[in-house]
């Protein structure tokens, strides 16, 4: 049933990606489709243990995926819209849904709370997917801003849950208590996962990611245990994380690519299965309405009453308004409120979960229109991206190079180089700022050459060998040019017993625990005596 179940989601994939409908609305969809068919499965137990797993990882790769270097200019706007943003949005649908549709005041604010945040995977997959990149910085203040308000939705929801449930709570210290551990955990893992990078050496490929794995449940782990935000601690260890330069990031990046999309399936699919299609029918009114005061009144005020101090126009401000979509996050906060056997006189699960069918569908569909009519689509319709992302995603490779002291290259202009290969000049860094060079740049001593072309991929991987110097072999102490070998080979790369790699020249010394690899033209077996 999983492999059914798999292909027929990348059968929707493919579905969406032709009828422009999200995705992540038919993975729900298919799940509807199964229970119909008679697979039922209500166990919100375990169903409440799945969905905190797959926001966990959602969340980290979230931030790991994030490029500081472009959310940072709004990183002040995302952060006041994914906390006081998300309080006013639950404030406003908490009451409408009190004094309009006449529910229980305590009731009506965890519903609000429940479904104020913005779902991170719904925003960065309309935004991709329609390949919208909005003027102003918009696109990296929706990313970030969904990416970070769900811890705020989540403590709301567990305030309110406590308030129902009777417990007697302090409402301020248990606020600073998961803001202020989130945050302190959530960087100091960052900070302590980064010198482990540095100074642990993984000789499996394949272990490197189950490292950042266990780090990552972990961070959350740590969180919980001293009453923090677990999902603000991920988010923050995941943002720090994805932005510092570490061998093997590419690893972590095709891994997260895959497992993200794998959870959001079985997600989404999870919660489609869950549902039960005559209470939607009958929340159908209920939900609607609650939808499109949300998207019509409680977010559009937030949003424009936060937002104008920072002068932003009124076409942004309205894009930011519609780009609310609702989801994920929303509907696994339902299934914890089911979960934690408070009383309720609502049907809240069925009732956010076609809210978030509702805010997919309607203001997914809306944004592209929306957004040409405002005239909020930059002229070149590309989503912004940097380096790391053509790297780690592509065939594109970039290498470095110092200009160092004596260096013949020095106060040489960049035109002088005569690059007879497939290579560009792509960035220079000087004195720890960034210059687009062309022909007349001059390369100055000091300077980091960025040089970019197509990656190389081994098919065979049988031309290589990779040997580890001992104590007593004849190579230790010497020059690698006065190296003496039996046919063609040549030492291409070393790593020193400290971890550092040197690409190396026929003046390089080899020592004790350096590890080296040779390059032999042949493909026959070759021994290499000590």
């Amino acid at each position: 049933m999983v492999a059914i179940v798999l292909m027929l989601a990348l059968f929707a994939v493919r579905i969406a990606d032709f009828s422009g409908i999200p995705s992540l609305l038919l993975f729900i969809f298919l799940g509807i489709a199964f229970n119909l068919m008679g697979f039922e499965f209500y166990d919100f137990e375990v169903s409440n243990s799945i969905a905190t797993l797959a926001l966990m990882i959602i969340m980290f790769y979230g931030g790991f995926s994030t490029n500081w270097s472009m959310g940072k200019p709004v990183w002040k706007e995302s952060a006041i819209l994914s906390t006081f943003g998300v309080f006013f949005t639950a404030i406003l649908t908490g009451a409408f849904c009190h004094y309009v549709l006449r529910f229980k005041l305590l009731e009506s604010m965890l519903l609000g709370s429940v479904i104020a945040s913005t779902d991170y995977a719904s925003v960065s997959s309309i935004l991709v997917s329609k390949n919208l990149n909005f003027k102003y910085s918009t696109a990296p203040l929706l990313e970030l801003e969904s990416g970070s308000n769900d811890p705020t939705a989540y403590t709301m929801t567990f305030v309110f849950i406590s308030l129902l449930a009777g417990e007697s709570i302090s409402v301020p210290i248990l606020v600073l208590k998961q803001v202020g551990f989130g945050i302190l955990i959530g960087f100091g893992m960052g900070v302590i996962v980064k010198h482990l990078i540095k100074n642990i050496h993984f000789d499996e490929d394949g272990l490197f990611t189950v490292f950042i794995a266990a780090t990552m449940i972990a961070t959350y782990s740590i969180a919980i245990l001293i009453e923090g935000n677990g999902y603000l601690a991920i988010y923050l260890y995941g943002i720090y994380l994805g932005n510092q330069e570490f061998s093997r990031k590419r690893d972590v990046v095709f891994f997260y690519d895959g497992l993200g999309g794998l959870v959001q399936i079985g997600l989404f699919f999870l919660l489609g299965l869950l549902c039960n299609v005559q209470r939607l029918i009958g929340v159908f009114p209920v939900a609607l309405v609650v939808m499109l005061f949300i998207t019509l009144i409680a977010r559009p005020f937030s949003v424009f009453m936060l937002m104008k101090p920072f002068k932003l126009k009124n076409n942004q401000l309205s894009i930011i308004s519609i780009a609310g979509l609702r989801g994920a996050a929303a509907i696994a906060f339902a299934i914890m409120v089911v979960n934690s056997k408070v009383k309720v006189t609502i049907d809240i699960f069925h009732i956010v979960f076609l809210i978030c069918l509702l805010s997919s569908f309607i203001q997914g569909s809306i944004m592209p229109i929306l957004s040409k009519k405002l005239n909020m689509l930059e002229e070149s319709d590309t989503v912004l991206k940097n380096f790391n992302f053509y790297q780690d995603k592509s065939d594109i490779g970039f290498i470095q190079t110092k200009i160092e002291k004596g260096s013949r290259w020095d106060n040489v202009p960049l035109k002088d180089f005569n690059l007879t290969f497939n290579l560009i000049v792509a960035k220079i860094e000087r004195q720890g700022k960034t210059i687009v060079p062309n022909g007349e740049t001059l390369i100055r001593e000091g300077d980091i050459i960025v040089l970019g072309g197509q990656s190389y991929f081994d098919t065979t991987g049988s031309n290589l060998i990779e040997m580890t110097l001992s104590n007593g072999h004849k190579w230790v102490g010497k020059k690698i040019k006065d190296l003496e070998f039996k046919e063609k080979q040549l030492i291409v790369m070393l790593q020193t017993i400290d971890n550092k790699i040197i690409v190396p020249n026929g003046e390089t010394y080899l020592y004790e625990g350096d590890k080296v690899v040779i390059l032999k033209q042949n493909r026959k077996k070759t021994q290499i005596k000590k």
